[in-house]
């Protein structure tokens, strides 16, 4: 999760879909929560939990298992896409899912840059 930010920032193509998404979202892998801001679609911050009162418009949580499987080289499918976990039932999406699925791809594409070296969070 740490190279979320860098990777999301240096794609212009992906920031620039994004130029109209500012929210917090929760991102929870297994029993560790992080909060990741977004600013005009360039990531402002990723930070990791625990915290007391967090504010976000939407959450994804998932074990990290599954979450190792999205963010592999080459996932299954079943776990190439955050519509299939959600399908499968092993992601929940809960919140403000409007911010979600309006900016559904912008979602998808950035969360896919970990996937590169198979980077687990």
């Amino acid at each position: 999760m740490d190279r979320l930010k860098d990777r999301v920032n240096q794609d212009t193509a992906l920031t620039r879909r994004g130029r109209f998404l500012t929210t917090t979202f929760l991102i929870e892998v297994g029993s560790v929560q992080w909060l990741v801001s977004i600013a005009e679609g360039k990531i402002a911050s990723v930070t990791q939990g625990p915290f007391v009162m967090p504010s976000w418009s939407f959450a994804l949580r998932a074990s990290q298992e599954e979450w190792q499987k999205f963010w592999s080289a080459d996932p299954r499918p079943g776990s190439n896409d955050l519509m299939a976990l959600i399908k499968r039932r092993v992601l929940k999406a809960e919140g403000d899912l409007h911010v979600f699925m309006a900016n559904l791809r912008y979602f998808k594409e950035s969360l896919e840059k970990l996937r590169s070296s198979g980077a687990a969070a």
